[in-house]
């Protein structure tokens, strides 16, 4: 169920900061007709972090609805508060999610056994799949592979986005987790190397933009015509890093703009409008990547 091409979904707002749900669902078909494999929502690209309870659960059942059974939703529940995040994911269980991406607890810094601990509670009250999401560079924690492993006993904990950007965790996790536990890609720069030293694919920020790109890399690694998938790759090198010129999303976000995917690139404070600077550097990239 969790490989291939998951976008990390934007959440899009009008001009007055409130969800966009027109260009929501324009974001759903996009991904549907581009053969994206399924949609994380309300990721921390969806801005998790500046939602409000009921408006984080609203956009994860629009989402559902606008998909109709077309493609897999993925919901975001993860917290830095254990119990936060598993009354989060309790409130998605009736909603027709295929699992939840729950991050490791950002600012607390746990120890590994406060991961351990905290993962495996947030299993035990839901019978829904569960993704381990490590990002450290914004989380402040490092979810260890070793960890990973006692967590991947769990029956429903299912798969772990890795963000970290670090190629020899892939030999390292596959082989202390088995073969069915899946291995997802949290970093586009090095996606394509992740899934050919055994990941099973990507939960990716261009595939905002390059859906049908992202898709037919992964496609093409799984049946091992790598030069073709590395060809497609070369165009959206530049485009993975400028991406994150600033924080994301607020580069995916003007891009989507740009490409006329949302209506508007608006987000809310703390995040501000991609800078002067930053905008010829992305528009480089969009062209590079043969988007515009």
């Amino acid at each position: 169920m969790f490989t291939g091409s998951i976008v990390a979904l934007v959440t899009p707002m009008d001009v007055k900061g409130n969800v966009d749900k027109v260009s929501l669902n324009k974001l759903v078909e996009y991904h549907i007709q581009n053969g994206t494999s399924a949609i994380v929502s309300v990721g921390t690209t969806g801005e998790s972090a500046t939602l409000d309870h009921k408006e984080h659960i609203d956009v994860i059942k629009q989402t559902i609805e606008f998909a109709n059974g077309r493609i897999k939703v993925i919901a975001g529940t993860g917290s830095n508060a254990t119990a936060e995040a598993i009354s989060l994911t309790r409130q998605v269980e009736t909603l027709g999610v295929a699992g939840c991406l729950t991050v490791t607890p950002y600012y607390n810094k746990p120890t590994q056994e406060g991961l351990y601990q905290h993962f495996k509670a947030i299993a035990e009250n839901t019978g829904l799949p569960q993704i381990l999401y490590n990002v450290p560079g914004r989380t402040g924690c490092d979810l260890k592979p070793e960890t990973v492993a006692r967590l991947a006993k769990i029956n429903n904990i299912v798969a772990l986005k890795d963000a970290t950007g670090d190629l020899s965790r892939v030999y390292t996790t596959r082989k202390l987790v088995g073969e069915d536990f899946k291995l997802l890609s949290g970093d586009d720069n090095t996606f394509v190397d992740f899934m050919l030293l055994g990941g099973d694919g990507v939960i990716s920020v261009t595939a905002n933009i390059a859906a049908k790109e992202i898709a037919n890399i992964c496609q093409l690694v799984k049946k091992g015509h790598v030069q073709e998938a590395r060809e497609i790759n070369e165009n959206l090198v530049k485009l993975h890093s400028t991406l994150f010129i600033e924080s994301n999303p607020i580069p995916i976000k003007w891009a989507c703009e740009k490409l006329g995917l949302i209506q508007n690139a608006t987000m809310r404070l703390p995040l501000t409008p991609l800078s002067n600077n930053a905008i010829p550097e992305l528009e480089k990239a969009l062209k590079l990547a043969k988007l515009v």
